[in-house]
């Protein structure tokens, strides 16, 4: 089974102008998620895919692969689409978040075995809950899950809300699953979910994955006990760089 890894890379990032190449510890951002992504034995090969000609030169002169692709892309789905089409072949495509500079290769083996493995044409990964703050932050995405492990909802909000709790931690009470920003698509799929109109309930939460929920699709949940630290802000790279420099 080929499997292609695709690093949608921005540019334009509203909060972090230049994002894919700001420096952390001697090395861009791209290039730390790159590096990690190649340590994913199942993936039979990677590539960077970016609205930046300055990002596909960076990238190449690194020794991998970028493609530039179009600056009107409504999300990274879209970009792994168009990516894949400039690549060629595959079996299955794996979204790789571009702003995860450590993230673990595990991860990456865990999602692509979670997709193979299950009879959906789509997987991600979720972590338990060990903190209540993450049950009250938008930026947290929950997930409730059928007994399969197949995606029934994701939401801003903590899901499912504890009628008759008693008082304390609730995510000692019910196992809450907060999500991991990862996908794995099988190809075929991927090219009916470009297709797809925004949804009510995507435009509600600002979520892309519930379009493919309301157009009946399975999203396959698999547990991962990796960490995820997503840079998306001036703290978080300072936090990253913080990170890196102990390395």
């Amino acid at each position: 089974m080929r499997i292609l890894g695709v690093i949608p890379a921005r540019f334009a990032s509203t909060r972090l102008p230049g994002k894919p190449l700001v420096d952390i510890g001697g090395k861009s951002m791209v290039q730390r998620v790159l590096e990690q992504a190649r340590g994913c034995g199942l993936l039979t090969d990677v590539v960077v895919a970016t609205d930046d000609q300055r990002i596909v030169d960076h990238v190449v002169g690194l020794g991998g692969r970028a493609v530039l692709t179009s600056a009107h892309h409504p999300s990274g789905t879209d970009r792994c689409h168009e990516a894949v089409g400039k690549v060629g072949s595959f079996d299955v495509v794996v979204n790789i978040q571009g702003d995860e500079p450590f993230i673990e290769p595990a991860q990456l083996n865990e999602l692509c075995n979670a997709l193979i493995s299950s009879q959906c044409g789509i997987a991600t990964l979720a972590q338990i809950v060990t903190d209540d703050r993450d049950l009250d932050d938008p930026g947290e995405v929950l997930i409730t899950t059928d007994k399969r492990m197949n995606a029934l909802y994701f939401s801003r909000c903590a899901i499912p809300f504890l009628r008759d709790a008693e008082e304390g931690p609730r995510h000692t009470r019910f196992r809450y699953l907060k999500h991991v920003g990862l996908y794995g698509y099988r190809a075929d799929v991927l090219e009916q979910l470009v297709g797809l109109k925004p949804s009510a309930l995507e435009l509600a939460e600002g979520l892309e994955q519930l379009r493919w929920l309301e157009n009946g699709f399975q999203v396959h949940v698999a547990l991962t006990s990796h960490p995820s630290f997503c840079v998306d802000t001036p703290a978080d790279l300072a936090e990253a760089r913080r990170r890196a420099a102990a390395l």
